[in-house]
């Protein structure tokens, strides 16, 4: 007679067997069908959609791609010729995995697909967060609830609706997925509102009260239908699945910490100089006679117009939509610390530039790499860097400063002039055309074309700017509250404070290019007989273009609430919107602004990637035309293809630029220091230059 506990246990086993059976029956039922799309030559538009036979539904897709939701049984904006995956699950938890590769039809797509790796590993060196790999910190973005509001829900528009009916009463308890309210919009469409998450529900509206998805002018913030408050802090997750995490990029960190290092060594100089540094911008200080081609104004306005650009307009639209409008106060701290950088990078410029028997003048931070590090007996190194710094700069001015530009430039154009559409390459020869008439000139022609657009193009930008300002001015306490609020107190569905913190520092630090090292080249060609005299000039840049321009544009959006809106517009069309929402013909003046602002950053790169150029192929005015002519082309490239890998990897080249750039400030550190010293004391003793026309005046 069998053992009754034997029994039992043979019982047990043959059941689970059974059962393992039944689920592996039932996964081999499931039939995949995979159906692959490549609806166009452009890149990035491929579509992979999933067919399910068998199984138990409901089924959940956990694509490769973090924007497409758990639910979705299609994924589009994939990558052409790259590898991508979804595992495919049935409601008893049986999974298939699926790999394919979207087909690559044309040539760009094959080529975006090849230079894709590059840009993952460029991206792993400058975006690596160290806190993270060390255990400083937890990068994942955990919630303690989660707002319920109508931009989360994809059946309703921008209409107008009631709230018709609470389901669960307010501190009820909810479940993920089960029906809490009812709405009904203007025009009799009745939408269940379900909790997307389980928790303690919070009304925040009333029934009767009427609800929009975007936020009313002034409110800064998204209108809320309810928050639901979790037991415990959750981790809040991508529409895949996938945990999100906030990273501290190490390429940020570099840039911060040698901005804090340059304001504290030389002792607040952005703050203590930043009265000469106006002087000098104004010629009080311009000699004649003193070596070099262009003023310190001219030099500043071709520094300052290959920073104020794109960045400004559409950059800072996507960190204050991501960052809330906290972001604005670290952006704003940013630039205040970047100038003390500059100054850094700008004296060296100068000091180590060589001038040549015709005038030509050579200088930035390959000089001061080469032969500032050769005086402290670090030749070897000093080489190494200089190098490094001159391809980074070539391969930033062809992408970065050039086709980057053309591309967004054409895009923008087309939108206001639907003529242009289609028209890309015509439209990129045209563009071409405008600029080398510029650059043709050299550094004295691209100074006097800067010196006069980018005070057009800042002026009417920020009258802009002011005029949406002003059209709102009754909110301007509560913006102010909000981007202090949002500052230190962030939303944790905003990515908490670290999240807002490291937006703001990133746009800041990528906006200005303090610490890169381009505008020490346009600074090296200015008319001084004392290099930290630019140092001085320089001090206004970070100022006009991430204290000034970006904060404008940042108070533009948070002025309009443009800010907490969802309707998943981009950068510059987000920034549109906000300007049309008060005078309808606003976006065709930001258009011509972001014109200007592209054309003034493809000259001053120009100059930049020429100066890279000529340090490692030498000094021949035909190698330079050679240059110009390749300039030239990348422009019509730019404004014809969509390059978007290219374009990304071009553009990472000139924050790697920093790197070796910073190495080679931190070594001059005690050099610059000293310099400042004895002209901070020349000119207490009145010992400097004064232009006799300020002598005039000022009697």
């Amino acid at each position: 007679m069998i053992n009754s506990k034997l029994f039992a246990l043979i019982t047990l086993i043959l059941l689970t067997m059974s059962s393992a059976i039944a689920q592996d029956q039932s996964a081999s039922n499931m039939v995949v069908d995979l159906q692959l799309i490549n609806p166009s030559s452009e890149i990035n538009n491929g579509i992979a959609k999933v067919k399910v036979q068998g199984g138990q539904a409901p089924y959940s897709y956990k694509w490769s791609n973090v924007n497409t939701p758990l639910s979705e049984s299609e994924s589009d904006g994939l990558i052409e010729g790259m590898q991508h995956s979804v595992d495919i699950s049935d409601a008893n938890g049986n999974t298939i995995n699926k790999t394919f590769t979207i087909p690559a039809k044309s040539i760009t797509e094959l080529f975006n697909s090849k230079v894709q790796p590059a840009v993952d590993v460029m991206g792993a060196v400058l975006f690596w967060d160290a806190f993270a790999t060390l255990g400083i910190y937890d990068p994942v973005v955990y919630a303690s609830h989660i707002n319920i509001s109508l931009s989360k829900d994809k059946t309703i528009g921008n209409e107008v609706y009631n709230i018709k009916k609470w389901v669960v009463p307010n501190g009820g308890q909810v479940k993920k997925g089960e029906p809490i309210a009812v709405l009904k919009s203007t025009k009799n469409k009745e939408v269940y509102v379900k909790a997307s998450h389980s928790g303690t529900l919070e009304h925040m509206a009333q029934e009767g009260e009427q609800i929009s998805k975007l936020p009313e002018t002034g409110s800064f913030k998204s209108p809320l239908l309810g928050i639901i408050n979790f037991q415990t802090p959750q981790p809040l997750l991508h529409p895949n699945g996938d945990v999100k995490t906030n990273t501290i990029p190490f390429i940020v960190i570099w840039l911060i910490l040698g901005s804090i290092f340059f304001t504290l060594r030389l002792k607040f100089i952005n703050i203590r100089g930043f009265r000469h540094s106006l002087d000098l911008a104004r010629g009080k200080y311009d000699d004649p006679k003193a070596p070099g081609t262009i003023t310190h104004f001219q030099a500043m306005a071709t520094a300052v117009s290959a920073t104020v650009g794109l960045g400004n307009i559409a950059g800072v639209a996507v960190a204050i939509s991501l960052g809330g409008a906290g972001a604005t106060f670290w952006m704003f701290l940013a630039g205040f610390f970047g100038m003390s950088l500059k100054f850094a990078e700008c004296t060296l410029g100068v000091k180590y530039r060589f001038i040549d028997d015709e005038g030509r003048i050579f200088g930035g931070p390959m000089n001061y790499l080469r032969y500032g590090l050769e005086k402290r007996n670090l030749k070897r190194l000093g080489k190494f860097l200089a190098v490094l710094f001159a391809v980074l700069g070539v391969g930033a001015s062809f992408g970065g400063g050039n086709m980057l530009q053309s591309n967004q430039a054409f895009k923008i154009v087309s939108e206001q002039i639907p003529a242009l559409q289609g028209q890309g390459f015509w439209f990129g020869v045209g563009f071409a055309l405008l600029v080398g008439a510029v650059i043709i000139g050299g550094i004295k022609s691209i100074a006097k074309v800067t010196a006069k657009v980018v005070p057009i193009m800042a002026i009417l930008y920020v009258l802009g700017c002011l005029v949406v300002i002003g059209y709102h001015i009754e909110y301007i306490g509560g913006a102010f509250i909000a981007i202090l609020d949002g500052a230190f107190s962030a939303e944790a569905l905003k990515g908490g404070f670290i999240g807002v913190l490291i937006i703001g520092l990133q746009r800041a630090a990528f906006s200005s290019e303090a610490g890169v090292g381009s505008a020490a080249i346009a600074h090296s060609a200015s008319k001084t007989n004392h290099p930290i005299a630019d140092g001085f000039t320089s001090l206004v840049e970070p100022f006009i273009d991430t204290m000034l321009v970006c904060t404008m544009t940042a108070l533009v959006l948070i002025f309009t609430g443009k800010h907490e809106s969802s309707t998943g517009l981009g950068g510059v069309e987000l920034t549109a919107d906000a300007f049309g929402s008060v005078v309808s013909w606003f976006p065709t003046v930001l258009a011509v602004a972001v014109f200007l602002f592209a054309f003034s950053t493809m000259v001053s790169w120009s100059y930049y990637g020429m100066r890279s150029w000529s340090y490692l192929f030498g000094r021949s005015k035909k190698l330079e035309l050679v240059y110009k002519v390749m300039y030239l082309g990348f422009v019509v490239l730019g404004a014809s293809v969509s390059l978007g890998a290219v374009l990304s990897f071009a553009d990472m080249m000139i924050l790697a630029m920093s790197f070796p750039n910073i190495i080679g400030l931190y070594i001059m550190a005690p050099e610059i220091n000293a310099d400042m010293k004895v002209y901070w004391n020349k000119l207490k003793a009145g010992a400097l230059y004064v232009n006799p026309k300020f002598l005039k005046a000022e009697k």
